[in-house]
């Protein structure tokens, strides 16, 4: 592949523009600047550097994002930064057969919620991934206003009814950690479906953080604000 579609390809920009910087010589592989556009390169596997930034060739992006508090999942915000800041330009602009160019997130959190969450470029990935048919089993740490009480949990376990539907919407799993803490495993990802199931047992969410989604954990060296790309055993614990 020409280099300067590489370029394109990872969201540096148009091709025109990709070409300007390969031909200014603000594009280094293997440590030679190269001021060829449309020298021949084999993608993958291969890392660069665009003005003095290291960058690695992946054909689709998917990543994973420490979600801190005070950030939308939003393209467009209305009151709060985008979780789209977060991430530098080339994935906010990876072109894209859609409207949308980039990244999107896969499920959102609301503005106050922390934690995991993934992002792709890849539609057959980000539909497998939030279609409730697969099932794939979020896991949340949640802190409440009043104690835990065992029957909120029963309830919790034996399906509870939110106001938008009449089927019982259940916990795959939930157990009390603290006096205010449970954990809770949802396979389903209603419009605000922990705080309202909360609700619906007679009690409050005061704090909501993603730990877990499948089997994938959020790394404990994952800092709020902080992303990395998947890595190949990432995503058997999707499944």
């Amino acid at each position: 592949m020409q280099l300067h579609q590489i370029l394109f390809s990872q969201g540096f920009g148009t091709r025109r523009i990709c070409a300007g910087m390969v031909e200014q010589g603000l594009v280094v592989v293997g440590g030679v600047p190269c001021t060829d556009p449309y020298q021949d390169f084999e993608p993958q596997g291969m890392v660069f550097e665009v003005q003095g930034k290291r960058w690695a060739y992946h054909e689709r992006a998917y990543l994973m994002l420490h979600k801190p508090a005070g950030y939308e999942c939003s393209q467009k915000p209305s009151s709060w930064p985008s979780i789209y800041t977060l991430l530098p330009a080339p994935l906010r602009q990876r072109p894209a057969k859609t409207a949308t160019q980039g990244v999107q997130a896969i499920g959102r959190l609301d503005q106050d919620t922390t934690g995991l969450l993934l992002l792709s470029d890849d539609g057959a990935f980000i539909h497998r991934m939030s279609s409730p048919r697969h099932h794939v089993p979020k896991v949340y740490e949640v802190q409440t206003a009043d104690p835990v009480t065992d029957r909120q949990v029963e309830k919790l376990l034996a399906g509870v009814v939110l106001n938008d539907d009449p089927k019982p919407v259940r916990a795959a799993a939930c157990v009390a950690t603290g006096e205010n803490a449970l954990q809770l495993t949802l396979t389903e990802g209603k419009y605000h479906q922990v705080k309202r199931m909360i609700a619906a047992v007679g009690n409050a969410v005061t704090g909501l953080h993603r730990s877990r989604i499948g089997s994938l954990d959020l790394p404990a060296d994952l800092a709020p604000g902080e992303w990395r790309w998947l890595a190949e055993d990432d995503f058997p614990r999707l499944r």
